[in-house]
């Protein structure tokens, strides 16, 4: 598994991949859920790019622009956009997390879950069954293993796609 955080440049190749999207942490006080995400997907033996939304060593601020283009381009590009709302008002908003999940969940290439102790996320999970006919996810696991099989479906298209043209060319 290869981990590509904010502070890093986004690779070319980007297929096969995650981007971690959901609330981060806005003070260094608050712990990141995405640590232990990280754990699971080496558990689950997950042999893509992983696309982390923070910087590799937490910083207090970083340059709202340079974080926001890095992450338009991972949720564009990816593989699979794995959305986990552990929602705190409090600590983590995730107004940001709204925005990206009303631009993404209509797609094959999302998947989304958060803990039962999550706090205003009724309306995230309507959307969800009504766009998509899907209940979410109430562990972080079982959300990662979704959007494994998110990605490899996403991969095989995409391999499939290539193969067809190459046979096109061919002929």
């Amino acid at each position: 598994m290869r981990v590509i955080y904010s502070d890093q440049e986004m690779p070319v190749d980007k297929s096969f991949s995650i981007f971690l999207a959901g609330p981060t942490p806005r003070t260094l006080d608050v712990k990141s859920w995405r640590p232990e995400a990280l754990n699971l997907l080496e558990e689950l033996k997950f042999n893509g790019m992983v696309f982390v939304p923070e910087h590799q060593v937490r910083v207090a601020k970083a340059s709202y622009i340079d974080q926001v283009e890095w992450e338009w381009e991972g949720l564009e590009n990816c593989s699979c956009v794995a959305f986990w709302v552990p929602r705190e008002i409090e600590k983590m908003p995730a107004f940001t997390t709204n925005v990206e999940f009303g631009s993404y969940i209509r797609s094959e290439r999302s998947v989304y879950g958060r803990p039962d102790s999550a706090s205003k996320c009724r309306y995230l999970d309507w959307l969800y069954l009504k766009t998509r006919g899907l209940i979410p996810e109430n562990s972080l696991k079982t959300t990662l293993e979704k959007a494994i099989k998110a990605a490899r479906r996403q991969q095989e298209r995409a391999e499939a796609r290539i193969e067809h043209l190459q046979t096109q060319l061919e002929n």
